[in-house]
């Protein structure tokens, strides 16, 4: 049944100052309508560059709320300055807690208007990813809709937006209708009921997620609220230049593969069945692996296989899957970097405005989407120049600071292995460190860059420390250094380097067994600050599920905890922001963050970006954390800045 509820209009400062009255958490939602130009445009209202929000609604009790109009079309709307200045007070009030669901939605409709939403927040889509919805998995984006959430936790089915509306924009409403202020005040008053419902949860179940809520999460929504707002500055016309050259060298590659296979169709990408056919039937070349649906697999691990297969026994055709290789490393350069880009820069801006989510994954770390801008290639496999897309406005930079080694840090900080903590305590160099354990070699030939075979020891290191904490296995190594880092190493020689790593860091060992031992013993793993990940297949009698649980077991406290380290930096970064509203955050990619500057703000940027990445996370991290900063006018141009 249906609880009974207050919801009401109010339209001056008085009325909002009297329901407001002592109130120490307040939820808060915005109603948005596109404007005047792209009121045709299907889901402009959802697009902070092309509408703007026509009413705020609060609820600071249960049950009730306000719906503030201030920008409908008819009606009894609130003065429009007198508004704002209430609503950048109200969000920047440190002794209010601000909660909404989405708060990355409320935040960029707020930064519009120059407002940096401040803590306390609560961001209760975030609350409803980090609790359970069985014994051993997390709820999902999919399973925290408000409307979802209300009817399964609160047992209150709500309106669709639709039924409401009736094919109008919300601004068209009439203000003063019930079903209006029903509409509007029920999304703050159930952000309220939920963030009081997970709160309840999270205290009986899992109080640090509380913790990582409030204190994480839900000031990380504000931040990429804004960077969703700001966008990506993007230089179109280079970008159709790259993509006629690209067009030109497929075309030629194209050619030439047909004077070697005749009019065998090869598709975008050299994988139709009629060039399958052609390799394994007419050609009768070896299968190395099959699909699922027990087809012969044609991927580029397989075109390598086959092309050293071929330098052996059929050196005639060794050059066609030269081209093969390349042809499909121009069809991704062109489908997922040029016209993938292309198809989302927003005609209002010239940017694009991807979507960045900070609770997709396992570990806790970023993931990106509308495009993946966090998989752009890096400058040494990268023909075309894709990151020089990516163009600082005329008179602007843009700047860049990186975590060093975050992952090593955590990992090193877990296992407590002397030789690597003093490593970095010191400054020293990690990868000389590794180098001097695997190969038995003194620290300061292994840092001599005119040392014999210092390229490929070094090399080798790189690849093993980025993976010394999950748990290296012989075979795992070899393929990686072959395929990742073009070092072929035998079986017996990984072997060996495997066996001298963990004889150099004794510590990491005893980690690893300790990690999980406790991993099965718990069936969860966590990070430092208590973000936990379950692992129910880690007592599975099946190998392969038992020993893929007991590397993420392994995987998690890093990466998770390097993940909660560059979150608490922009809770940081968001305090002073309202100091620097030249400072416009626009990417998030790993370890990395990135911002567009003007020009003459490049030292006062780098330090404070850097004095919000560097100091210590937390009482027990007990390594110092180094940012490494990095400027240009373009993504491909940036050169790291000396300190």
């Amino acid at each position: 049944m249906e609880k009974k509820t207050d919801y009401r209009l109010v339209n001056t400062l008085a009325g909002i100052h009297e329901y407001m009255a002592g109130a120490s958490e307040a939820g808060y939602d915005f109603e948005t309508a596109p404007d005047e130009t792209y009121r045709e445009e299907e889901k402009a209202a959802l697009d902070a560059a092309r509408s703007h929000p026509c009413a705020l609604s609060i609820s600071v009790k249960e049950g009730t709320g306000i719906m503030i109009p201030f920008a409908f079309k008819n009606g009894p709307n609130m003065d429009r300055d007198e508004f704002l200045t209430f609503l950048h007070g109200f969000l920047t009030d440190k002794s209010i807690v601000k909660v909404a669901h989405n708060m990355a939605f409320e935040s960029m409709f707020a930064y519009k208007y120059g407002i940096v939403t401040q803590a306390p927040v609560y961001d209760t889509i975030a609350a409803s990813q980090m609790t359970l919805k069985t014994a051993t998995e997390f709820r999902k984006l999919s399973d925290s809709g408000l409307k979802k959430l209300a009817a399964e936790l609160c047992g209150e089915p709500l309106p669709s937006f639709e039924a409401v509306t009736e094919g109008r924009h919300f601004d068209e409403l009439d203000p003063e209708d019930p079903e209006t202020i029903r509409y509007s005040c029920a999304d703050a008053d159930f952000a309220l009921r939920l963030m009081h419902i997970f709160n309840g949860w999270f205290d009986r179940y899992l109080p640090r997620h509380r913790w990582i809520v409030e204190n994480i999460e839900s000031p990380t929504s504000v931040y990429l609220g804004i960077m969703k707002y700001n966008g990506v500055p993007v230089d179109i016309p280079l970008m159709m230049q790259r993509k006629a050259e690209a067009d030109r060298e497929m075309e030629r590659i194209r050619t030439e593969i047909a004077g070697i296979t005749g009019d065998v169709k090869i598709g975008s990408n050299c994988s139709t069945n009629e060039f399958k056919k052609y390799l394994f039937h007419d050609l009768s070349l070896p299968v190395f692996r099959t699909t699922e649906k027990n087809r012969e697999a044609a991927d580029d691990a397989v075109m390598i296989q086959l092309k050293e297969w071929c330098d052996v026994n059929r050196p005639e055709l060794s050059h066609l899957f030269e081209l093969v290789q390349e042809y499909r490393k121009w069809n991704k350069i062109t489908s997922t970097y040029i016209t993938g880009y292309l198809k989302y820069v927003n005609p209002v801006t010239g940017c694009i405005h991807p979507n960045f989510y900070a609770l997709s994954t396992d570990t806790g770390r970023f993931s990106c989407n509308s495009p993946n801008l966090q998989n752009a290639p890096r400058k040494t496999n990268d023909p075309i120049g894709v990151r020089n897309f990516i163009r600082a406005p005329e008179g602007h930079l843009i700047v860049s600071c990186d975590y060093s080694q975050i992952e090593l840090r955590v990992g090193a900080h877990y296992c407590q292995d002397r030789t690597m903590m003093e490593t970095y305590r010191t400054g020293g160099d990690i990868h000389a460190a590794t180098t001097s354990v695997i190969f038995n070699i003194p620290y300061a030939q292994a840092q001599d860059k005119h040392a014999e075979n210092y390229k490929e020891r070094r090399t080798i290191a790189k690849n093993v420390n980025f993976g010394t904490f999950y748990g290296l296995f012989p075979r795992g190594l070899q393929k990686t250094l072959k395929f990742k880092a073009g070092v072929d190493k035998s079986v017996s020689e990984c072997e060996e380097i495997i066996r001298n790593l963990k004889a150099g860091y004794p510590a990491l060992v005893t980690w690893q067994e300790e990690t999980k031992a406790d991993a099965a013993r718990r069936m969860y793993s966590e990070t430092r600050l208590g973000r936990r990940r379950y692992l129910p297949n880690i007592r599975s009698d099946d190998w392969g599920k038992k020993s893929f649980a007991e590397r993420c077991s392994m995987n998690t406290p890093i990466q998770g905890t390097a993940a909660d380290i560059i979150k608490l930096s922009l809770g940081r970064l968001l305090e002073g922001l309202p100091e620097r509203p030249w400072l416009k955050p626009i990417l998030q990619i790993h370890d990395e963050l990135t911002f567009i500057i003007p020009e003459g703000k490049l030292t006062e940027a780098v330090s404070y970006i850097k004095s919000c990445m560097e100091p210590q996370p937390f009482p027990e991290f007990d390594l110092p954390l180094v940012a490494e900063a990095s400027a240009g006018r373009t993504f491909g141009t940036m050169e790291e800045l000396e300190d």
